[in-house]
């Protein structure tokens, strides 16, 4: 087992591989959080909490013991009410129209293996003793409220995972106002916080900042999980570095409005608190139901962020995702969307096909534009019946017709939208999320179908399985294109309103579980206008997403280097697309476009058959070189080397697991003259192995490479790239 309970201290010790997380239920009724750190030995924990009597601002309800008190203790589970001045991991509205709740102890129980969440996405074991689950029970007298957290510690990896259900055991229904996942109380706020923020074309760049007292909050409001904010925050040592120091992760395993925050209190404890975001949410709990709050994944390491980042790569790629894809190697796609748009017919298609086959690209998608009247972004949302105007013989034989040319037929969808200029909308104009008497915001020409709804998810799972199962379709990219306005719905009751969010997401996970499990074989990519959803509540479902709209390769160093904090390479998709770029204008060497995009799931996004001889030959070479290096992008050990947010250089690379292959690649923005000589030092070799350089043949120890480095040789130009590939002797 890796969780001990000292019954005569009343302390859980959990302990992952290299670290220990310590409650304590202090006097008997409150668990408290007393360490998490570097690995302890033993079973037992003998230090009690420290405590100290404050001056009166800080109340005590214990008449015995002026001491203790909510507002300096560091509980696992604060609620409101109590005397506890700093942000509550839950507020509930009673009956009697109060807000005050008093959670105490009541027991626990320590099981092997991993339960499932009802109803949302989670990590997983596959065997029980990969992991241990702790389960703390608390209850509020007055209401029957039952607070149940459950604590899992993965045996081998630096991770636990933590959730909340709450259970209304008393007589009177309840609104629950907050319910966060976890809650950490830090015994200091000696720390700089990291974030991944941005917005469309600008996903998941690298934020820090010192703490400082106060609260300092990223959030989404936006029903989902957003391009602005993504659902991790880490806090960082102040000598922590990419491979050095103390780092604590925190990512919330939800697709929809979230909050991650970090509060610094009057004696400077820190306070971290992640999970659905409160702003605008309610959940009426009648007396016997329950509310499942999502999982956030808690990763310490001691390796700085690279350490980090690479525990989250391991547990995510193979205890969150899911299916034969998991473990499989992806295909090199063509995708039209950059070539054509809207404006394409069936033999245009297999035109950009065939020269993907000739090239080596073993997949095409058809993007946007093959349903309903769809000749721009203003109609046919919800009608998925194909074009025949474009598609004459229809769907199915286009599928055949690329599959007979030894081509895997992927398609793209947005399922969870409605054009009003629609045939679904003239039939059903209640089925969108809206209010009463209010207007109906547009975003991108389009409402959001109301997925709350069971006849608006049968709808959808209807109409998407009919057109899967009507062409030999082998990949789906599914798209969400604007964020939530008007959230409401027409059957739910007016106290429930404000749960159309969550229920909303709710209904997206059951339509996304029964559609994939209905089609194994289907490699499923998620996208929101890029990556405005690119959480792990997704990856549970769909193993990859695509990483942004923006595919110029220099803006994609930024994108793809913040998502790699958290997210592995097997979930990124990257594409080599036409120059000048579609978004930013920048003309970068096809060399260099499609070194940033071969750290992904590789295709292009450009119009094959426009490319010249020269720059044919080159995909050739690309696709080949990818080919040979794609288990190793795709399942190898992920180090950061040079981070695009501190210069002119960004350098990546990936290493097998067994030390034998590694593939480096070095980025060099803009020329300078007269430059000074440079090395790169690589990371994560077997020191005593020898390696050779593929493209020269020379052979080098790994001590060398990683500590003397490799010469950068003068780039001429700039957006300019070097890759390196290395073998063991």
């Amino acid at each position: 087992m890796s969780i001990y309970y000292d019954n005569s201290n009343r302390v859980f010790h959990l302990q992952s591989s290299k670290s220990s997380y310590i409650i304590q239920i202090a006097k008997g009724e409150v668990p408290a959080h007393l360490y998490w750190g570097p690995k302890l030995g033993g079973e037992s924990f003998q230090q009690a909490l420290d405590s100290v009597e404050r001056p009166s601002f800080s109340p005590s309800f214990l008449l015995e013991d002026k001491t203790y008190s909510l507002d300096t203790l560091p509980n696992e589970f604060p609620s409101y009410g109590k005397g506890d001045y700093r942000e509550p991991a839950l507020e509930v509205h009673l009956q009697d129209g109060s807000t005050v709740t008093d959670f105490r102890y009541e027991g626990y129980s320590i099981s092997k293996g991993k339960p499932r969440l009802e109803g949302l996405p989670s990590s997983y074991v596959e065997h029980e003793d990969e992991a241990d689950t702790l389960e703390i029970v608390l209850q509020d007298a007055k209401s029957g409220l039952k607070a149940i957290l459950v604590y899992t510690v993965f045996n081998h990896l630096d991770a636990i995972t933590r959730s909340v259900r709450i259970e209304n055991l008393g007589q009177d229904k309840v609104i629950l106002n907050r319910v966060l996942s976890a809650n950490v109380d830090f015994h200091h706020s000696d720390f700089d916080m990291l974030q991944l923020s941005g917005s469309w074309a600008r996903e998941r760049h690298v934020h820090k900042r010192s703490l400082v007292p106060g609260i300092h909050r990223i959030d989404s409001k936006r029903g989902a999980s957003s391009h602005q904010q993504n659902p991790f925050i880490a806090l960082l040592a102040k000598d922590a570095t990419e491979n050095h120091g103390e780092v604590y992760g925190f990512s919330l395993v939800y697709s929809g409005s979230f909050l991650a925050q970090a509060e610094v209190d009057q004696y400077g404890m820190t306070r971290v608190g992640m999970g659905i975001q409160p702003f605008d949410f309610q959940w009426l709990l009648e007396p016997g139901d329950t509310f499942q709050a999502p999982e956030a994944v808690l990763v310490r390491s001691a390796e700085g962020l690279g350490g980090m980042s690479r525990t989250y790569h391991k547990l995510y790629r193979t205890r969150l995702c899911r299916g034969k894809f998991r473990d499989q190697q992806r295909p090199i796609l063509i995708n039209n969307w950059e070539a054509t748009y809207f404006d394409f017919n069936a033999d245009k298609i297999k035109e950009i096909a065939h020269v993907g086959k000739e090239l080596g690209l073993e997949l095409f998608v058809l993007d946007d534009g093959w349903f309903g009247k769809r000749d721009s972004d203003n109609c046919s949302l919800g009608d998925w019946v194909e074009d025949r105007r474009k598609l004459p013989e229809g769907l199915g034989k286009l599928g055949e017709d690329i599959t007979a040319m030894g081509m895997q037929f992927g398609l793209w969808f947005e399922p969870e939208m409605i054009s009003p200029d629609s045939d679904l909308y003239r039939a059903h104009p209640d089925w969108c999320l809206h209010v009463p008497d209010q207007s109906r915001t547009l975003g991108r020409n389009q409402l959001i179908l109301d997925l709350s709804r069971p006849d608006v998810q049968e709808y959808i799972v209807d109409s998407v399985s009919s057109v899967l199962s009507s062409a030999p379709i082998t990949y789906v990219k599914w798209d969400m294109n604007r964020n939530m306005t008007e959230i409401g719905s027409a059957l739910l009751s007016a106290e429930r309103q404000r749960e159309t969010g969550h229920r909303y997401i709710l209904g997206l996970y059951k339509v996304m579980e029964r559609i994939v499990s209905q089609f194994p074989h289907i490699l499923f990519e998620s996208c929101s206008g890029g990556g405005g959803r690119f959480d792990p509540g997704m990856l549970y479902y769909m193993p990859q997403t695509w990483a942004s709209d923006d595919t110029d390769a220099v803006e994609r160093l930024k994108i793809q280097y913040g998502t790699s904090m958290v997210y592995p390479a097997s979930s990124m998709g990257a594409h080599v697309s036409a120059v000048p770029n579609h978004q930013v204008h920048r003309n970068t060497p096809l060399e260099t476009r499609g070194h940033v995009a071969m750290s992904g799931n590789f295709g292009y996004e450009l119009d094959l058959t426009k490319l010249s001889e020269s720059e044919c030959e080159d995909i050739k070479q690309q696709v080949a070189q990818y080919k040979e290096l794609r288990e190793l992008i795709q399942f190898g050990d992920f180090y950061r080397l040079l981070s695009p947010f501190e210069g002119n250089e960004t350098a990546w690379m990936f290493v097998s697991e067994d030390k034998k292959e590694a593939f480096a690649t070095y980025f060099k923005i803009l020329a300078e003259p007269n430059a000074p000589l440079s090395r790169l030092r690589l990371t994560g070799l077997d020191p005593d192995k020898s390696y050779r350089l593929q493209h020269n043949g020379e052979v080098y120890r790994g001590d060398e490479l990683m500590y003397f480095g490799l010469s950068i040789s003068h780039l001429e130009g700039d957006y300019r790239s070097l890759l390196f590939v290395l073998q063991e002797v």
